[in-house]
């Protein structure tokens, strides 16, 4: 995975683009609803607690972690989970995580009594789906104690939106985060969500039509803002993931309501507030931004899939060099500067990881680019 000290060069390239974002969220506190610590997950991904409010302390921001995949059992890394929450309270705070076939209830229970605030399950990771009978079990004891759950609802599983839905009609005390912008059922789930308070969805995604379309269908109260760190960078995601909320045309207080407040409130038990739908997009995308747009997702997909970006980011850049274009100027600009740093940084990477920072700093570009109405870098 990359170092830490290879993701600081995306935190400078992108405070210029976050200071005027910060400036619309007053004093709300952002809060990142979806952070992993921990040392033995296959993937080879690693964090630890002193490493996540490293990567935090650029937006002063607080966050939600949990463990990351433990192939041994999650007893003894909720238990550093729960030490990490105790020994920085006011940065960060604790799910637990369970495996539904290995005593989920007693060890939520447990975890809970200690000071955990929700819960996390990995339907992917785990193996395993939400007719799990252990995972009514874990409602029931949310809707109890008015807890979360945060559920992976990304790339990798079946959909699992009807399960659901179900559940937190069951159980309408317990508050059900589907993460990843519930990729697995947007297509429909949208439409189901003003019926379902309790149900909410995390930012933590990166493709552009993806997360203009969470923005713009699901009612803004029903979504939190996340990075997925560390396989997110929160700088990163805290200037794309508010941009997108901005070019649906999501307004002050339900932007810090995504940005930090809703959390705030799922985590405290309190009743959630309500924002509905955004009117949508007032500014267009201008042809040459659409153009760096498509490009850029092809370069982010290439890295994705383990090939040469190459030939896509130069495309991109060749179309950052629109003449005319006077409106769009100072944002192909800017698109065209972020570009040539992650083709700087791209030239020190080895190929060893899998996303590297330059790849991070490409999601940056494009979403960007698909964001004009949201404000430019101080």
């Amino acid at each position: 995975m990359p170092s830490a000290a290879s993701m600081e060069p995306i935190d400078r390239a992108l405070a210029p683009w976050w200071t005027p974002i910060r400036g619309l969220l007053g004093d709300q506190v952002l809060y990142d609803a979806h952070t992993h610590i921990g040392r033995n997950d296959p993937d080879g991904y690693r964090q630890e607690p002193d490493e996540l409010i490293d990567a935090l302390d650029p937006l002063g921001a607080r966050a939600v972690t949990f463990p990351m995949h433990e192939p041994g059992g999650y007893p003894e890394p909720n238990d550093r989970a729960l030490a990490a929450a105790a020994g920085a309270p006011d940065r960060i705070v604790a799910f637990c995580r369970v495996d539904p076939r290995a005593d989920a209830l007693a060890e939520a229970t447990r975890c809970l009594d200690a000071g955990a605030l929700g819960i996390k399950l990995h339907p992917r990771a785990e193996g395993f789906t939400l007719e799990e009978p252990a995972v009514e079990d874990l409602f029931a004891l949310a809707h109890e104690r008015r807890r979360p759950i945060l559920i992976h609802a990304g790339r990798g599983i079946p959909a699992l939106g009807e399960n659901a839905v179900t559940l937190t009609r069951r159980y309408p005390d317990a508050r059900l985060i589907l993460a990843h912008a519930a990729v697995s059922d947007l297509a429909w789930i949208w439409s189901e969500m003003p019926d379902h308070p309790n149900l909410l969805v995390d930012t933590a995604w990166w493709s552009p039509g993806d997360m203009m379309a969470m923005f713009k269908l699901i009612p803004s109260g029903q979504i939190v803002w996340a990075s997925d760190s560390p396989y997110g960078r929160p700088m990163n995601s805290a200037v794309t993931h508010l941009r997108f909320a901005l070019q649906a045309g999501v307004g002050a207080d339900a932007l810090r309501s995504i940005a930090g407040g809703q959390i705030e409130r799922v985590l405290a038990g309190e009743d959630l507030e309500q924002h509905g739908r955004p009117p949508g997009e007032a500014t267009p995308i201008s042809p040459h931004l659409e153009r760096v747009v498509d490009h850029l997702v092809g370069a982010v997909s290439q890295v994705v899939t383990g090939n040469e970006p190459t030939e896509p980011v130069s495309l991109a850049r060749l179309a950052c060099d629109a003449g005319g274009d006077d409106e769009a100027r100072p944002l192909l600009d800017g698109i065209h500067t972020l570009i040539a740093r992650a083709g700087e940084l791209a030239e020190e990477e080895t190929g060893e990881v899998r996303f590297p920072p330059s790849a991070v700093l490409l999601t940056a570009a494009l979403s960007i680019a698909r964001t004009p109405a949201a404000p430019g870098p101080v």
